[in-house]
């Protein structure tokens, strides 16, 4: 059995799911609370990794 595809995102994609702007993204992923992975230049984002971020912070909210 394999596992479904990653969809991975850019950064810009991910302030517009997160509506944070970029310094805000790239801070995240500097501290590594968001989960990134770069190709050369490119950084991308898993999408799982963006709601891993959304799950903890409603689990710090709570």
């Amino acid at each position: 059995m394999t596992a479904a595809p990653t969809t991975l995102l850019t950064v810009p994609e991910v302030m517009t799911r997160l509506k944070y702007g970029r310094s805000k993204v790239y801070d995240l992923i500097r501290t590594k609370r968001l989960r990134s992975i770069t190709e050369g230049r490119c950084r991308r984002i898993p999408e799982s990794a963006v709601e891993e971020y959304i799950r903890a912070r409603l689990e710090e909210a709570a």
